[in-house]
């Protein structure tokens, strides 16, 4: 399908050369009395290389529809990750450099969204927070009151995460996909 660049969004998966890119930037730029000027910064998703594109505003691009699933994460072999799908209970594999840092979101048996173009999977989407185990916790300094005083704990996928004092080893956190924050403990 083809849409004006004017209405591409970051998210959307476009479609240029044959390959597949998802838009992770957008900046629509209108300087005085010349023609607009949209600036693309594009993921392939097959290489995970990014690039930078310029287009005229009035320019239109070919854009792709991915279906969304649910599908849990198993375990990881080699350089990917093994997930299934919920639906159909097939096994298939991502591969690490297409996931890049995402993992250290996800627990073991956790739920999560795949993208799917053409019935293949081709990466994952993380929800806004997730909810994950303290394994290791620095202890707490005592006496040391002031407030918005952190520490750092481990979460069970290796995350590292800045946290107040008051958490331990075994508690179970909330943590910001998109900044990393601890968000609050978890009553889960």
């Amino acid at each position: 399908m083809s849409t004006q660049l004017t209405q591409v969004r970051k998210g959307n998966v476009v479609k240029m050369d044959d390959d597949f890119f998802k838009v992770v930037d957008m900046h629509h730029n209108t300087p005085g009395n010349k023609g607009g000027i949209v600036q693309l910064k594009l993921k392939n998703l097959k290489t995970g290389a990014h690039i930078n594109k310029r287009f005229n505003s009035t320019d239109s691009i070919e854009t792709a529809y991915l279906d969304r699933r649910s599908c849990q994460y198993l375990y990881q072999e080699g350089d990917g990750y093994v997930f299934m799908d919920n639906e159909n209970y097939e096994q298939f594999t991502l591969r690490e450099d297409v996931l890049n840092d995402d993992m250290k979101y996800v627990a073991l048996n956790m739920d999560v969204k795949v993208a799917y173009l053409d019935g293949v999977p081709i990466e994952m989407e993380l929800p806004a927070s997730v909810v994950l185990d303290v394994t290791e916790a620095e202890p707490a300094i005592r006496g040391n009151t002031a407030t918005n005083v952190t520490k750092r704990v481990v979460c069970s996928t290796g995350l590292e995460v800045k946290a107040p004092q008051h958490i331990n080893a075994g508690d179970r956190i909330t943590v910001d996909t998109r900044t990393g924050d601890f968000l609050g403990r978890s009553k889960e």
